[in-house]
C-alpha cells in the first residue's frame, strides 16, 4: 500500500498548486522548444498504440506531442488542467497530485496504463516514494514508468538562466541525483530497466542544437541536461508454470541431433522441440527425421526453412511455436542444453523479460572460442551496453529466451529497424530494447564443438555485424 503523505508534504503541494494557478499556461519560446525535444525522445520510447498517463501534465503541451492510443493527465493546478482540456479535448484529465492519485477516478476509467510519464516534475513532488507507490494502482504487469529529470551538473547554469529571465521561475524544488531516483524507484517496487542521457543544447541555435543533440550527446550522456529512466513493476510472485518451445536451427549438424533431444530437459508445463533444417550439405535433415521418429514420447516439430540464415530459421521456428516461452538453442551444442533451466527460471519468475546467454564469465574449453573472436565479443558487449542503456555482456551467444507475447510485440515493431539481421541475435536484442524490456545476462559454460565446423566466417561476418551496429546506433542513439 502507498504510504500516507505528511502534513508538511501537503503544505508543500499547496504552495506548488498556488504557484501554478498563478502562472501563465502558455510557456516561453525556449520552454516550447525544450518540450518538443522531450516529446521527440518520448516518442522513441513509447509504442504509438500505447495508453499513456502523464503525472504533472501542466497545460498538456508535452502530452499533446506524444503519440499514443489513449491519453490522460493529472496536475494539481486547476488552471493548468483547464488549459490541458482545451488543448486535448479527447484526453481524460483530473485535478490532483500524483501522491494522491485516485485509481478509481476519471483518468483511470478507460483501464490501466501501458506507459506512465513523469516529466521534469519529480523535483516538485512532496514525497517521491509515495508518488511512485501510487502508480501501481493504475499499472499492469507490462507497464513502463518513464521519468525524465534535469541533471544536477546543470544546476548552476539553470539557476543563472532563471536569474537572467531566460528560464521560467519555479517554486521551491528538490535536486534529485540519478542515484536518488534509482533508490526511490526500488523502494517503491519499481525495477529500473535502462538509463539514457539526452539533450546538450535545449534550444535550436540556428540548427546547431539538432547537430549537437543527435551526434554529440550520445557520446557525452553523463553531461546531458536531461536524464531518462525507464522502469518496470517488480514481480510480486512467480508466474504460473509456463509451456516452452525450444527452437533448434540446424545446418550441417547431423552428429548433434540425437544429443540435442537427449540432453534437453522437459521444462515448465511442457516442452516442444522445433528443429529447423537450413539447406545442409550432410544428412542433417534425414537425422532430424530419424531422431523425431525414435522419440515419440517427446513433442518434436520438424521443418525446413525456405530462406537463408539463422535469423530466418529462428523466425520460421517461432512462427510455428505454441509455447509460452520461446528459446533458441544452437544445434552445435556449444551452449549446453543442460543450462536451459536457468533461462526458464529467469522468465518464469519475472526477474527479467529477455534472458541473454553470456559465454564470457566462466572459463571455457580451450578451443571453444579463438582469441580474436573473444576480443570482438567483448567489444560488442561494451558497444551494446552503451547502445541499449542496460548491461549486455555478450551479444552473440546463440541462446536467447523471451515470452511468445513479447516476441510478437517485437515482430510487430520490426519495421522500425527493417530486416537487417541474417543472424537474428541483433534483431531480438534491438527489438527488446526498443520495447524497454528488461534484459538479464545469464552466464553459461561454453564448450567446444564435438561435431562439424562452425558456420561463422570471422572476417566477412564480423564486418557485417559492425555494419548492423552502426545501422542500429542511427535508430537508437543518433536520433
Amino acid at each position: 500500500m502507498p504510504s500516507e503523505i505528511s502534513a508538511l508534504a501537503r503544505e508543500h503541494l499547496e504552495r506548488v498548486r498556488s504557484f501554478y494557478d498563478a502562472a501563465p499556461t502558455a510557456p516561453q519560446a525556449g520552454a516550447r522548444a525544450y518540450r518538443s525535444l522531450l516529446a521527440h525522445y518520448y516518442n522513441l520510447l513509447i509504442p504509438p498504440d500505447a495508453s499513456v498517463l502523464e503525472i504533472g501534465c501542466g497545460s498538456g503541451e508535452l502530452l499533446a506531442q506524444v503519440r499514443a492510443g489513449r491519453k490522460a493527465g493529472i496536475d494539481l493546478s486547476e488552471k493548468q488542467i483547464a488549459a490541458a482540456r482545451a488543448r486535448l479535448p479527447d484526453a481524460a484529465f483530473a485535478v490532483q497530485a500524483g501522491e494522491l492519485l485516485d485509481p478509481d477516478g476519471a483518468v483511470a476509467r478507460g483501464g490501466k496504463f501501458d506507459v506512465i510519464i513523469i516529466s521534469d516534475t519529480l523535483n516538485l513532488a512532496a514525497d517521491v516514494q509515495c508518488l511512485f507507490e501510487r502508480l501501481h494502482a493504475v499499472s499492469h504487469a507490462d507497464t513502463r514508468v518513464i521519468v525524465n529529470f534535469q541533471n544536477t551538473l546543470w544546476r548552476p547554469f539553470l539557476s543563472l538562466a532563471r536569474l537572467l529571465g531566460l528560464k521560467s521561475p519555479q517554486p521551491q524544488n528538490s535536486w534529485l541525483a540519478s542515484s536518488d531516483v534509482l533508490n526511490l524507484l526500488r523502494l517503491a517496487g519499481w525495477t529500473p530497466v535502462c538509463r539514457h542521457g539526452r539533450i546538450l543544447l535545449p534550444f535550436p541555435a540556428l540548427g546547431l542544437g539538432t547537430l549537437v543533440n543527435r551526434w554529440l550527446a550520445p557520446f557525452l550522456q553523463w553531461f546531458c541536461l536531461t536524464v531518462f529512466f525507464v522502469a518496470r513493476r517488480e514481480q510480486a510472485e512467480p508466474r504460473k508454470s509456463l509451456t516452452v518451445s525450444v527452437i533448434i536451427p540446424a545446418r550441417n549438424e547431423a552428429g548433434n541431433i540425437p544429443a540435442a533431444v537427449a540432453r534437453t530437459a522437459e521444462l515448465g508445463a511442457g516442452t516442444e522441440l522445433i528443429f529447423v533444417e537450413g539447406h545442409s550439405k550432410d544428412n542433417t535433415w534425414a537425422e532430424i527425421q530419424r531422431v523425431a521418429a525414435e522419440n515419440p514420447q517427446r513433442k518434436i516439430i520438424i521443418l525446413q526453412q525456405t530462406g537463408k540464415g539463422k535469423g530466418d530459421a529462428v523466425r520460421a521456428g517461432f512462427a510455428v511455436a505454441t509455447g509460452d516461452v520461446l528459446m533458441i538453442l544452437d544445434a552445435d551444442l556449444t551452449m549446453p542444453p543442460e543450462e536451459l533451466p536457468k533461462f526458464y527460471d529467469v522468465i518464469a519468475t519475472g526477474r527479467a523479460e529477455f534472458a541473454n546467454g553470456v559465454r564470457l564469465v566462466y572459463p571455457m574449453d580451450e578451443k571453444a572460442m579463438q582469441f580474436l573472436n573473444l576480443c570482438a565479443n567483448k567489444a560488442f558487449g561494451l558497444i551494446f551496453t552503451w547502445l541499449l542503456g542496460q548491461p549486455v555482456k555478450d551479444t552473440l551467444c546463440g541462446t536467447k529466451v523471451l515470452t511468445r507475447a513479447h516476441y510478437e510485440r517485437i515482430a510487430r515493431n520490426r519495421t522500425y529497424f527493417g530486416d537487417f539481421d541474417p543472424f537474428g541475435d541483433f534483431d531480438l536484442l534491438f527489438g527488446a530494447a526498443k520495447l524497454n524490456l528488461k534484459i538479464a545476462d545469464v552466464p553459461i559454460r561454453y564448450r567446444e564443438r564435438t561435431y562439424g565446423t562452425t558456420n561463422i566466417q570471422r572476417w566477412r561476418h564480423g564486418w557485417l555485424l559492425l555494419r548492423m551496429v552502426m545501422f542500429a546506433a542511427r535508430k537508437l542513439k543518433f536520433v
